[in-house]
């Protein structure tokens, strides 16, 4: 049985990725591939300054929900998205989304709204470990509704660049929940929104499943020290 975040509760994450963990398409503040914004800009530059030592140190709160397997949002209900093995520039990103108001999710918001660029480099670092390494190939047949998101997130679900969020192994609730936050104004991405609006809820969740099921993946940073960690 997973344990529950409420929107209210402690957190910071992702997401995507997500739910994600979309927490994942996550999805995520997806820039046009030829022309990052600004705030992408500053925000990869800052990751590059990122002190992983202390981010752990920051991220006590953020552990309280990304940092225990099966976690769960509570009102709606999803998959509280996985972080490691994320590219630290995604997660400074999305944290600045949440921060400037971009995402809507009143906890993530009211965490970030407390970080220093700095502290977001920190946090960023820190979640992602190693990020994940593409193969450049897909596993097996790319279903149709997900071709177009494989320009950006890989044939492998591991992104082509920094900038852009992992999506294999992510929760698959959680991809789900951020196409249809895109679609429905909850993350303000326009290039996100053009893509997510003409998708079909059967076509959502074929790509959820298909992205959810790729490895290597993105794990949950085990939250030490405690009888929830996930080691």
């Amino acid at each position: 049985m997973g344990r529950r975040c409420g929107s209210a509760g402690r957190a910071v994450t992702v997401a995507a990725l997500l739910a994600g963990g979309l927490a994942g398409l996550s999805l995520a503040q997806t820039p046009e591939p030829s022309a990052a914004p600004p705030a992408a800009a500053a925000a990869a530059n800052a990751t590059q300054q990122g002190d992983p030592h202390r981010g752990k140190e920051l991220s006590y709160t953020c552990l309280g929900c990304h940092g225990i397997d099966g976690y769960r949002n509570a009102y709606p209900d999803y998959s509280v998205p996985k972080l490691e093995g994320q590219s630290p520039e995604y997660l400074v990103a999305a944290l600045h989304g949440y921060r400037d108001g971009d995402r809507a999710h009143l906890t993530m918001h009211s965490q970030a709204s407390e970080l220093s660029d700095q502290d977001i480099a920190d946090i960023a670092v820190f979640f992602a470990g190693k990020p994940l390494t593409a193969t450049g190939k897909a596993k097996g047949a790319v279903p149709k509704a997900a071709t177009l998101c494989t320009s950006c997130h890989g044939q492998d679900g591991v992104a082509i660049a920094p900038m852009y969020p992992s999506l294999a192994g992510q929760h698959q609730d959680y991809l789900v929940r951020a196409i249809e936050e895109y679609q429905h104004g909850g993350r303000k991405n326009p290039i996100m929104k053009g893509f997510a609006a003409p998708l079909k809820p059967a076509e959502i969740a074929e790509i959820a499943a298909y992205f959810s099921a790729l490895t290597p993946a993105l794990k949950t940073e085990p939250r030490p020290y405690t009888r929830f960690s996930a080691q």
